[in-house]
């Protein structure tokens, strides 16, 4: 079993320029793991977020930690969006624009997760653990919203949707088709229309 290797990389407040660099690096790495995976170069993530590497290894001081830090930050970005989509759009059009997000993020997770369970073997159960936690409890406000307003079925169990978005991911990868990606997706959002009250 490997050992754990990451560490909390913000045990106390940081300054705000601190906290500006660190969320620079997060966003850089999010991009540069994207485009090459997360063997690439971590002096040009640094050179992205406009950073020294010193700063980098200031706040995730080994890549295993930068790459848990990247693949939480995606979940929870993902899992705030549902109030502010439910406060600026209406529950049908917030539950479209929340699931093809979701897709996106879907199609990216998987080298994140792959590279998470070689460095941290067994100890990634629990990043992934409370991650599925934060998942489970976005969908579900989501869900219960648009059961409550009628314009979806009553019987839809939230991590079931959740569930067949990765398979349709997994059979057509958004990165190759992103257009058929979102017609299967759609067709998916329509079984949850049918039959609805409204």
């Amino acid at each position: 079993m490997a050992s754990r290797a990451t560490a909390p990389s913000q045990p106390r407040r940081l300054r705000a320029d601190a906290a500006r660099n660190r969320e620079r690096v997060l966003a850089a790495a999010t991009d540069v793991f994207s485009e090459s995976g997360t063997d690439a170069s971590l002096e040009e993530v640094a050179r992205r977020a406009g950073v020294g590497i010193g700063t980098l290894y200031r706040h995730f001081p080994t890549r295993a930690v930068l790459i848990e830090q990247v693949y939480r930050e995606g979940v929870t970005r993902l899992c705030a969006a549902v109030p502010e989509l439910l406060g600026r759009l209406s529950v049908e059009q917030a539950i479209e624009a929340w699931v093809l997000s979701f897709a996106e993020y879907a199609g990216r997770k998987r080298d994140t997760a792959a590279a998470l369970r070689s460095a941290l073997g067994d100890d990634s159960e629990s990043v992934f653990s409370d991650t599925r936690t934060q998942l489970r409890a976005a969908a579900d406000q989501l869900f219960t919203a648009a059961s409550d307003a009628g314009v979806i079925r009553g019987d839809v169990e939230p991590m079931d949707v959740l569930h067949a978005v990765v398979g349709v991911c997994s059979a057509n990868p958004s990165a190759q088709d992103p257009e058929a990606t979102k017609r299967m997706l759609r067709i998916v959002l329509d079984g949850l229309r049918y039959g609805a009250p409204a």
